[in-house]
């Protein structure tokens, strides 16, 4: 091999001194190296290193399943050409969030003949192009895209109508009320909708769900197999689900084992089908997923549901007259195999509002979620948000066992979502002063002391909390040493900028009204730093966290986090853990994704040169009502970090300045970033919803991050 791409020299002691390079590894170990290689790459650069290179990278294995999804730095040419070496090969072809290329580039997907499936979810694609593909992919079985405003199934050519019956799996975002191209999709076993339509246009035309209804607009869904729909908020989409699911009120699938369907908000809409659906799938005895909305489903229709099944996905979100039920089916025998399921999420399952009594029966039992977990063995995602757990109030007839220490029994956690206080052992005593003292002179003048020393940040000090406990969280991070994905959500958390904005509202609790979750400081952070594999942390809601030295801890020992989210840590008057946060900066050296939202966050020259250490950010979203923005900090920053193709900022300023600041990031790298999406605007402004409505729908799910996804089954993801 002429040219060697890595060299190594073995060791004299046992081996004689020799040049090994990568010509010298077998086929088999070449391939698993290059499968870690980007497509365009491969093809493109990869392949022309030399003779036996480019035979391998044009091997089978590295091109019948490619996505192009992740290829922010390929412009239009660049795919084109990438396209034009598919062509032959390619079975698997995924473009979904590709929302830079051009329609001239989509087109040419129309050469790559033997694909099966297809996602071209958030491209450009309109009816036309859309038939211009279906009549030339005949052998396309699934398929995702999305229902644009203009969208029209009439001006699909018969050759494309013969495309779709034959297709098996679609996927559907809906931006516009439409049936899309389900009509045509008679042979249909998985169907999967996301309905994200707003309740008014741009110009403030009021959106309605005028539809076709004759008998060949209408779906029927003879063969299907699994039905899954994701709502945003509004009547509209509430409506339009209702119109898909109208044939389920005369005829359930014989095959449907799964059905899922999320609605956001306390109230959705009635739909009197829902038990007999339920009965329908407990009799075969193959349900494998199961979610319905609070107001769809009872007890007795629940026991029905998964009795002498054992479903893979359950998901019981904000469903409190089902929490008996729920612990019954699985701990009592209903279910047949509880060892089978995989994802739960018990989310607001036992909220009662404050408004209303709550007593220690609505809160999480440690002695119950111990046999859950016996039961429930092999549960990796787990989602308890919006749920309660409070030391004091939970006896168990073993002793006094804490929630976290029956947490650690789900030995194969990869994903979990848990309220604040769940990780509290005790209630802190400066906490309980806090809450409980008048707000006399005397107690406003002594709680100005801490704040002094608070500016005297050493990133190796002692936790501010000295007299929290966690030794319930430390016996839980010790057995569950394959947790990857971690949310900490406090119950007065309400982000200023939520992705599902009327259901965050609805369920949200007054800040600061539950003691224990207040207490969960720096040492509760600190010990969070144990977890291995962890890659996405999301922290919100902590009023307990002063200076952030738990923050810097977890830093330091996490070295792969990729993900991590921070809202409304501390106080909201002032930022107290801003010192902990550039130091935490500083250690994130895997960082892809960041999230920060703080009410008085300050974006100067000091926060973006520590930013800057992140050499791998990809996307970065700041929220802050009162925050001030650098410009040329934020542009020295850009010019550092190459690989950040998303920029969002919703701080203080003015309409003029975020405007230019915005311009100007978009002139100077737009050239060398084809997928740059860069949004800089004053938080308060009242065009910032119409804006939002505009940015492409696969960042906003990444810069909203506080909407959990934990426990949500596979079917809800991308193809």
């Amino acid at each position: 091999m002429d040219r060697q791409i890595v060299a190594a020299v073995c060791d004299e002691d046992t081996m004689s001194s020799a040049s090994v390079g990568m010509s010298d590894l077998s086929d088999e170990i070449l391939l698993c190296i290059l499968r870690h290689v980007p497509v365009c790459d491969l093809l493109l650069n990869v392949s022309n290193v030399c003779h036996k290179l480019h035979t391998l990278c044009r091997d089978k294995t590295l091109l019948s399943n490619v996505s192009l999804s992740e290829e922010y730095m390929a412009d239009s040419l660049l795919v084109r050409n990438t396209l034009n070496l598919l062509a032959n090969q390619v079975q698997s072809l995924s473009l979904n969030g590709c929302y830079w290329l051009s329609g001239s580039t989509m087109e040419l997907l129309a050469r790559c003949r033997g694909v099966t499936r297809l996602d071209v979810t958030g491209c450009r694609l309109t009816s036309r192009r859309l038939s211009h593909l279906l009549s030339s992919l005949t052998l396309l079985r699934s398929l995702a895209f999305d229902v644009t405003p203009g969208f029209n199934s009439a001006k699909l050519s018969s050759e494309a109508v013969d495309s779709l019956s034959r297709l098996a799996e679609l996927r559907q975002t809906l931006l516009t009320p439409s049936y899309g191209v389900v009509p045509c999709c008679a042979q249909l076993r998985k169907l999967m909708l996301q309905f994200d339509i707003p309740e008014v246009t741009r110009e403030g035309v009021g959106v309605c769900c005028q539809l076709m209804v004759g008998q060949s607009s209408v779906p029927h869904y003879q063969q299907l197999e699994e039905f899954t729909a994701r709502l945003a908020p509004g009547e509209v989409n509430q409506t339009l689900l209702l119109l898909y699911l109208a044939v389920f009120s005369v005829h359930v699938p014989k095959r449907l084992r799964v059905f899922l369907v999320s609605i956001p908000g306390p109230n959705p809409a009635h739909w009197p089908a829902a038990p007999s659906l339920a009965q329908s799938l407990g009799q075969r005895g193959d349900l494998e997923a199961l979610q319905l909305p609070r107001s769809w489903l009872d007890s007795w229709s629940l026991k029905r549901a998964l009795e002498g099944n054992s479903p893979k996905h359950l998901s019981f979100s904000r469903c409190p007259a089902l929490w008996p039920q729920v612990f019954q089916s699985l701990l009592e025998g209903d279910v047949k195999d509880a060892a089978q399921l995989l994802s739960l999420n018990l989310s607001g399952i036992n909220q009662v509002l404050y408004s209303e009594c709550r007593s220690v029966d609505n809160h999480l039992d440690s002695g119950k979620m111990s046999r859950l977990a016996e039961g429930c063995s092999n549960v990796k995602h787990l989602n308890l948000m919006h749920t309660h757990y409070h030391h004091e109030n939970s006896p168990t007839p073993g002793g006094d066992t804490h929630l976290c220490v029956s947490l650690a029994k789900f030995g194969k956690l990869h994903s979990l979502t848990l309220p604040a206080c769940a990780l509290s052992d005790s209630l802190n005593t400066h906490q309980i002063i806090t809450n409980n003292m008048s707000p006399s002179a005397l107690f406003l003048g002594l709680k100005k002391t801490p704040r002094v020393g608070l500016q005297n940040y050493k990133p190796d000090s002692e936790s501010s909390l000295s007299g929290d406990s966690t030794s319930g969280l430390t016996q839980f991070v010790a057995g569950c040493p394959l947790l990857q994905t971690l949310e900490i959500i406090g119950p007065g958390f309400v982000s200023a900028l939520p992705r599902l904005e009327p259901c965050s509202r609805a369920s949200v609790e007054p800040r600061g009204m539950c003691a224990w979750a207040r207490g969960v400081g720096d040492a509760h952070l600190a010990a969070l730093a144990d977890f291995p594999r962890l890659r996405r942390l999301t922290l919100a809601g902590l009023p307990g966290v002063l200076r952030g030295t738990g923050l810097v801890q977890l830093a330091r020992q996490c070295r792969d986090l990729q993900v991590l989210s921070l809202a409304n840590m501390g106080s909201l008057k002032t930022m107290n853990y801003n010192a902990a946060l550039l130091e935490t900066l500083k250690q994130c050296t895997q960082l892809q994704e960041l999230r920060i939202e703080q009410p008085h966050l300050n974006a100067n020259e000091s926060f973006f040169e520590a930013l800057s250490c992140c050499s791998r950010l990809q996307r970065l979203c700041l929220i802050s009502r009162s925050g001030k923005l650098d410009s040329a900090a934020t542009e020295n920053f850009m010019e550092r970090c190459r690989h950040v193709i998303m920029c969002h900022m919703f701080m203080g300023g003015t309409l003029i300045a975020s405007r230019t600041l915005q311009k100007s990031l978009l002139d100077r790298f737009s050239g060398e970033r084809s997928a740059l999406s860069v949004v800089i605007y004053p938080l308060h402004h009242e065009d910032l919803p119409s804006l939002i409505r505009d940015i492409p729908l696969t960042l906003l799910d990444r810069i909203t991050l506080f909407q959990s996804h934990v426990a949500q089954p596979p079917h809800l993801s991308p193809l």
